[in-house]
């Protein structure tokens, strides 16, 4: 069945008043590249998966996680057997969050997570979607605390089991229809899981190697603070020394610790923080794109276009109307009354397809279910 494309742009079929998709996949297809606004995260379940992003290419082994961010062009290379679960989501709601912006620079590129051990992976569940809870929760010998175990868990196999437990979560959450809150509370999980990326990157990579332990948590703080005030005045004219001048630095020694802790310069940031703000900004109908732009903090239209088409590969027109006629405003989160009979498509080619995301019935759900 051929996917909803145009050219490499692929429409993510989010059922009504839903912006969370889950299905399995286990067809033996590539996929060419192609890109879309929704975050995604991949979990091969059995087998391993290929995954091209860029120039970067992933060979995933069972189990790892990979997250994309919304408008990586990326292609897809299946084994002739195998399972995953893909997990497809509007980033939106989580990029716009004020104290969720020190977590941007690392979620704006490709992230694969994976246990440093490798009795860790086949540890879980051969029979489940993802491990049980019991393996998960200490209770199984490869889970057990690291007195029992006779040596230390390392930081990247914690952060490898406690996303696992969020991704079993969210798939407990998924096909349950009668919950009226189930996709905020898919949100949540969600929330958790890039707040442990984002801490256990921002505690092994981004700060100086020869900053004194002594001095990390002022050194923290103080660019914490630049990251907020950014985020609080990014719609206004602000520089470098403005930023620098919040955290107490000098300019050049602020934009020095600034990439350190970003991977990105003021600039960088400050233009992926702007974006940001306008992709929520464009599902008001009431607002022109040049009102997005002024109000994003933009001074002229051709760098707003410029910026987003950089960094959202379409331009913010385009990227208006596609919402439009998905019907997709700007709102609150859904209320308990709100309906959520959205079901999990079989595969990623159903998935694709908008004929075939409304004919999807309680089997597939009712199949998930099952494999949990």
């Amino acid at each position: 069945m051929a996917k909803s494309m145009r050219g490499t742009f692929e429409t993510v079929p989010f059922r009504s008043n839903e912006s969370v998709l889950l299905y399995l996949n286990n067809e033996y297809t590539d996929y060419d590249i192609h890109w879309h606004t929704a975050a995604e995260i991949i979990v091969p379940l059995e087998n391993g998966y290929q995954v091209t992003i860029g120039r970067q290419v992933f060979r995933m082994k069972e189990h790892d996680i990979l997250f994309l961010p919304p408008g990586a062009l990326h292609s897809l290379q299946a084994p002739p057997t195998g399972r995953r679960m893909i997990l497809m989501f509007n980033f939106s709601p989580l990029g716009s969050l004020r104290d969720f912006s020190p977590l941007l620079p690392v979620l704006s590129q490709p992230l694969l997570i994976t246990p440093e051990e490798p009795e860790e992976a086949a540890s879980f569940s051969e029979k489940g979607l993802l491990p049980s809870r019991q393996s998960l929760s200490g209770e199984s010998p490869a889970h057990q605390n690291p007195a029992e175990r006779g040596n230390s868990v390392s930081p990247a196999t914690e952060l490898h089991r406690e996303a696992f437990r969020l991704m079993q979560q969210i798939c407990d959450i998924y096909p349950d229809h009668s919950e009226p809150l189930r996709i905020p509370m898919i949100y949540s999980c969600l929330i958790q899981f890039f707040v442990l990326v984002g801490r256990h990157h921002v505690r092994r990579d981004l700060l100086s190697p020869d900053t004194k332990s002594r001095r990390q948590t002022d050194c923290y703080e103080r660019l914490n603070a630049s990251l907020n005030f950014i985020n609080s005045n990014y719609m206004n004219d602000i520089s470098v020394e403005d930023a620098a001048r919040t955290a107490g630095f000098s300019k050049f020694h602020f934009s020095r610790l600034f990439k350190q802790f970003t991977e990105q310069t003021f600039c960088e940031y400050l233009n992926q923080r702007r974006i940001n703000a306008a992709e929520t900004l464009l599902l008001n109908q009431r607002l022109s794109v040049t009102d997005v732009a002024l109000q994003s903090g933009f001074s002229s239209l051709s760098t707003f276009n410029r910026t987003f088409r950089a960094l959202k590969s379409c331009t913010p027109s385009e990227f208006k109307a596609f919402h439009q006629r998905r019907g997709i405003r700007l709102r609150k989160q859904p209320s308990e009354n709100e309906a959520v009979a959205a079901q999990a498509p079989a595969s990623p080619a159903a998935a694709a397809s908008t004929g075939s995301a409304g004919a999807e019935k309680d089997s597939a759900a009712v199949g998930l279910r099952a494999t949990l």
